[in-house]
């Protein structure tokens, strides 16, 4: 098999195409997080703690100096605080989704005629249980 033929084959499977749309669509979920985390609950809870915006925390290095033109070097600690908030609000969130999927998943299982093949399982299993009672 061709290289072209193998990577037609690899790129074309149902898999692939259902990963490439899990990654756009969790880009896009990533953005309406983080709008969701910056916009709505972070401001409550810096107002909570007495309007403490956590992204204003670093550790400054270096100060900047206007006459040398350089700029400042610090350790900006609270941007990671906020990146560590919004990935707890991530995990939450898709622990929900996974959740509630779980959840219809199950019930539409459960919900399900049985296949032709279980229907001949089960006429099977009786008969041999018949079989097994006749002395």
């Amino acid at each position: 098999m061709s290289f072209a033929a193998e990577f037609k084959k690899f790129a074309l499977r149902g898999n692939v195409i259902d990963l490439a749309v899990g990654v756009v669509i969790g880009a896009a979920f990533g953005k309406i997080v983080t709008s969701l985390v910056e916009n709505l609950i972070m401001p409550p809870i810096g107002y909570l703690i007495g309007g403490i915006d956590f992204s204003s925390y670093k550790w400054v290095l270096s100060p900047a100096d206007a006459a040398t033109k350089t700029a400042e070097v610090a350790v900006q600690y609270g941007v990671f605080i906020n990146v560590v908030i919004q990935f707890a609000i991530v995990a939450l969130a898709i622990f929900a989704v996974v959740k509630m999927i779980n959840r219809l998943t199950r019930h539409e299982e459960a919900v399900a005629p049985p296949t032709a093949d279980q229907v001949l399982l089960a006429e099977i299993r009786d008969l041999l249980k018949k079989q097994q009672e006749l002395p």
